[in-house]
């Protein structure tokens, strides 16, 4: 009998991320064009924004160890709770002497908020589901991600625009309630582990164990963050640093031309977890590296089209429809990766290593992003030689990968045996 998807719990856990990602976005697009008005620089919100995820990146490792040993319910209702109290206080203490500081200081407490909800709410997700729907669950919450991504900052930028700031600050404030509301009636099955020593000896000692875990009982799972940072080292870089730079500098589009690829990436990444959750059962795990071996496909025509003499608009199309096809496959890649890494993680492990997994992206993402500035900026007109090396490396290490992922499924068919 085929267990059901939509759960009570997980209908629950889906809506509040759906409220909480909403209320999350029309803030950050809120808060940046507010900065850009008052300071006339776009880069000082993105050295806001960069320090931000800082604390992210230092406090994942104990979101993770509290996931495992806290009431996980109890733990998302808390942080959602305290997000909202956070803007509350935000928005009531803002005015035009202070706006800086209090923007800063609230993305801060925000940041450190998230690196303990993020772990969490994936440590949920093999709890409520199992088997294949444990991927068909993070598809759905890929899809919501990537609808509110789509839908939230016009919606933003539109109340903005009416309203202003402390109004959107406001809406936002009710999101994040309306998700701590939603939470409170999820159930979730909690045995409380006895603590043994003070508070640094327990962080030794989780950090020790589950890295034990995934070096060594469960080496794959290492292996698998690795190439999964890989893949987002190349995307990211590729993605956030050379669309905008392709369009706008290299192309001499105007913002409606970028604005309007950005949205189709949008669409590619709800089309991409849509497959994803139609594939579960049927994808093989040694397909994985027939998907990363595409990934690098896709990037190539990106960089063959700009050896060819056509016109400026061909080379625009083609590039959107590359980065596309790279954004769908890497959608897929991820919640294949982070589905195989939660079903072969012990409940008592999976928020720390659902840390590590977040910690291990963050991490990557901006070294991807400055490496990649540096090489769109050395080779200004000859982006080609940018692009299609990077194509042929993503191919050759997904292909190399194939025997990696053909042992795992030899592994998983042991474990179902």
């Amino acid at each position: 009998m085929t267990e059901k998807l939509f759960t009570k719990n997980f209908t629950l856990l889906i809506l509040g991320q759906l409220t909480s990602l909403f209320g999350n976005f029309i803030l950050k697009l809120a808060l940046s064009m507010y900065v850009l008005e008052v300071t006339g620089s776009a880069a000082i919100f993105a050295g806001i924004l960069s320090a931000a995820t800082i604390p992210t990146i230092l406090f994942s490792p104990l979101g993770g160890i509290l996931a495992d040993r806290a009431d996980r319910r109890n733990i998302m209702v808390a942080l959602d709770a305290l997000t909202g109290v956070s803007v509350l206080c935000a928005a009531l203490f803002l005015s035009e002497s202070n706006a800086i500081a209090v923007i800063s200081t609230l993305l801060l407490i925000l940041s450190i908020f998230g690196a303990f909800e993020t772990p969490t709410v994936q440590a949920c997700i093999p709890t409520m589901l199992q088997g294949d729907n444990i991927m068909k669950g993070n598809a759905v919450v890929n899809q919501v991600a990537s609808l509110s991504y789509l839908i939230a900052p016009m919606l933003g930028g539109v109340l903005y625009a009416m309203l202003g700031l402390k109004p959107v600050m406001y809406a936002s404030v009710v999101c994040f309630f309306i998700t701590a509301l939603f939470e409170c009636f999820i159930k979730l099955s909690y045995q409380h582990t006895q603590n043994k020593g003070g508070v640094l000896q327990i962080v030794k000692q989780d950090f020790l164990s589950s890295m034990q875990y995934i070096s060594k009982e469960q080496a794959s799972i290492s292996k698998m963050l690795l190439l999964t940072a890989f893949s987002r080292f190349f995307v990211m870089g590729i993605t956030i640093v050379g669309l905008p730079f392709l369009v706008r500098t290299v192309l001499g589009f105007n913002a409606k031309y970028y604005g309007a690829a950005e949205s189709a990436l949008a669409v590619a990444t709800i089309l991409g977890s849509i497959a994803a959750g139609v594939w579960a059962e049927k994808l093989k795990i040694y397909k994985l590296s027939v998907l990363l071996a595409f990934l690098g496909i896709f990037i190539i025509p990106a960089g063959v089209i700009f050896l060819l003499p056509v016109t400026a608009t061909i080379k625009y199309g083609v590039t959107i429809v590359s980065f596309c096809g790279m954004q769908a496959v890497i959608s897929i890649f991820s919640i294949f990766a982070v589905s195989l890494i939660q079903q072969r993680t012990p409940n008592h492990l999976i928020g720390k290593v659902m840390a590590y997994t977040s910690t291990v992206t963050l991490c990557v993402q901006p070294i991807g992003q400055v490496v990649y500035g540096f090489l769109f900026d050395r080779f200004h007109s000859a982006v080609y030689f940018v692009l299609i090396p990077t194509g042929i490396i993503v191919c050759i290490v997904g292909l190399s990968a194939m025997s990696f992922f053909k042992n795992m499924e030899r592994e998983q068919q042991e474990v179902a045996a």
